[in-house]
């Protein structure tokens, strides 16, 4: 499981930063995205997908977080 650091870009797009792969894009859909709930399964750009244990409300960004790797 990767560590991963989530921020907002400064067109506003939440961005996913890969540490181990020196890697970074944008993240095309959150699957829990709201007030009582974040995280679940990221889609992002390149295609790939990975999983993020959901928090009970939105973080304060930047945050780092343990991300396992999705199915896509």
């Amino acid at each position: 499981m990767p560590n991963v650091m989530i921020r907002r870009n400064p067109q506003g797009q939440l961005t996913f930063y890969i540490a181990k792969k020196d890697q970074e894009e944008i993240v095309l859909a959150l699957e829990h995205d709201g007030p009582e709930r974040w995280g679940g399964e990221v889609s992002l750009a390149d295609g790939s997908s990975y999983y993020l244990e959901p928090l009970p409300a939105p973080p304060k960004l930047p945050i780092t977080l343990r991300a396992k790797r999705g199915g896509g």
